[in-house]
């Protein structure tokens, strides 16, 4: 089970990810965007991303 502290600031619409919750809300208690040097949005990704395997 993952820490429910909701990141404040943080909006996440992957309702797939494991820290996704309800009100596109993430509860992980850090979150990591990559790549360093990345110049757009298109850019980046989300490395905090975990399925959730609930979802199956």
């Amino acid at each position: 089970m993952h820490n429910k502290n909701i990141t404040e600031g943080v909006k996440c619409v992957v309702n797939t990810c494991h820290y996704y919750e309800n009100g596109d809300l993430c509860t992980a208690g850090k979150i990591e965007i990559r790549p360093r040097n990345a110049s757009s949005s298109e850019e980046t990704d989300c490395a905090t991303f975990q399925p959730d395997n609930s979802m199956k």
